[in-house]
């Protein structure tokens, strides 16, 4: 419950769901976890796991134990992997430089258009990202949508073309 409704995670797609997955990290502010859905794509053998997070918003310790632990989470997958979401961590968070560090990629926004994605009004931090692995290092469509009204962020959408 928050401010009189609800939140939480959620992964929409159209592509059939094969597994679900709760994944509970470390506690800071809040309890969090991360969803993990597993897809099947036609033509491929192997599944790609989509990850929705939200991290602790005030402590950068507490994100780096959670991205640690989601890290943990995400060894065993051996087919490629998106985490998306609200990191609360800019791109010099010792939380996403643990992520870069473990060879996933923090995918840029397009050259030439906003990154910045919080608070939506104005925004004036860059916190939302698609950190990949298993996916190559080609180019990715990845930008900021101008959406002020729909969420405490702007939105973000990235178009990843799947290796062969």
């Amino acid at each position: 419950d928050y401010q009189g409704g609800e939140y939480g995670l959620a992964v929409l797609s159209r592509l059939p769901i094969v597994e679900s997955t709760r994944h509970p990290l470390p506690t800071g502010s809040e309890p969090r976890c991360a969803l993990e859905v597993q897809v099947r794509v036609e033509g491929r053998t192997e599944p790609i796991s989509f990850v929705s997070i939200h991290h602790d918003w005030k402590s950068e310790e507490v994100r780096v134990r959670q991205v640690t632990a989601l890290k943990e989470a995400m060894a065993p997958r051996k087919h490629p992997v998106i985490l998306a979401g609200d990191f609360n961590g800019d791109r010099s968070d010792a939380s996403m430089k643990l992520l870069a560090e473990a060879g996933w990629r923090i995918v840029e926004k397009n050259e030439g258009t906003p990154a910045k994605t919080c608070p939506s009004d104005e925004p004036k931090s860059e916190i939302d990202f698609f950190v990949l692995r298993g996916f190559g290092d080609g180019p990715i469509d990845h930008r900021v949508i101008d959406e002020k009204l729909a969420s405490d962020h702007r939105p973000i959408v990235a178009t990843i073309p799947l290796q062969p």
